[in-house]
């Protein structure tokens, strides 16, 4: 099942957030190597591709994990919770209705 991760950041993070990034990117290109990543990236603070020195408000991944308590333990081991990024990861189940 499809599961959505939602990780809000604390204020003012974005040098947590890029000294933990390579970390946090080799999981998610694991996972598309598995073939269960539909989708992540982050929400920048201000509206633009490239939020510079504004940085970003937190962080959308879609996966597939076999149940919610794994989407949950694999959220809980991202680097930017280790890292002090988030200040709240949410997981629920997802379902893709479009594009089919």
């Amino acid at each position: 099942m499809l599961y959505a991760i939602i990780g809000q950041d604390v204020p003012n993070s974005l040098d947590k957030r890029m000294t933990a990034r390579p970390t946090h990117v080799a999981r998610l290109q694991e996972l598309q190597s598995r073939g269960r990543l539909l989708l992540a990236g982050p929400f920048p603070a201000v509206d633009a591709l490239e939020p510079g020195a504004a940085g970003f408000t937190g962080s959308l991944i879609v996966a597939e994990f076999p149940t919610l308590a794994s989407a949950q333990e694999w959220a809980n081991a991202d680097p930017y919770v280790t890292a002090g990024v988030y200040a709240e990861v949410r997981v629920q189940p997802f379902r893709k209705t479009f594009p089919q």
